[in-house]
């Protein structure tokens, strides 16, 4: 598909700009969602199947997603791919300016947060740990928990915090 324009803000949201794409990769990232059904059903937002097949579709022949090949009867699997993980630090700031400018509930802007206050250091061995996971790429040694289970765990807490109500 040709671009509108040579503007690289154009180039991007020709890309991800639609209403459902983001989010459909945010459930990848951070819901570790990779099959259809995973991603139709626990979609928060409530995701029609029909607009999933197509982001799927769209997003892969964008080179965000790949897509197992499988035979029929089999579930396909969607992994990101290295442009698609390099989006985490524009996810994180979009989490950002949502905390500060939208409404939102405490259980869902706990890995924002998180992510704001860790910065460019999570960011980046969050990146790590998508790589190894989506792309098979051995993981750097580091010490203490991994940012999966670091986001992991606050989400899991706000979800306590909110049933303990």
């Amino acid at each position: 598909m040709d671009a509108r324009s040579g503007c690289p803000i154009n180039a991007t949201i020709e890309v991800i700009g639609d209403r459902w794409s983001l989010l459909v990769l945010r459930d990848i990232m951070f819901g570790d969602r990779r099959h259809f059904r995973e991603l139709l059903n626990n979609s928060e937002e409530g995701i029609a199947s029909n607009i999933l097949s197509d982001r799927l579709k769209r997003l892969t022949a964008a080179g965000l997603l790949s897509r197992d090949d499988v035979r029929p009867g089999q579930k396909a699997e969607y992994r990101l791919t290295e442009p698609a993980i390099q989006l985490v630090p524009v996810m994180a700031h979009l989490g950002a300016w949502g905390l500060r400018h939208r409404p939102t509930t405490h259980t869902l802007r706990v890995r924002a947060e998180l992510l704001e206050e860790g910065g460019p250091e999570l960011w980046a061995d969050f990146m790590d740990e998508l790589r190894e996971s989506h792309l098979g790429t051995p993981l750097p040694e580091r010490s203490g928990p991994r940012a999966t289970e670091r986001l992991a765990a606050a989400y899991q807490a706000a979800l306590e915090q909110n049933s303990g109500r």
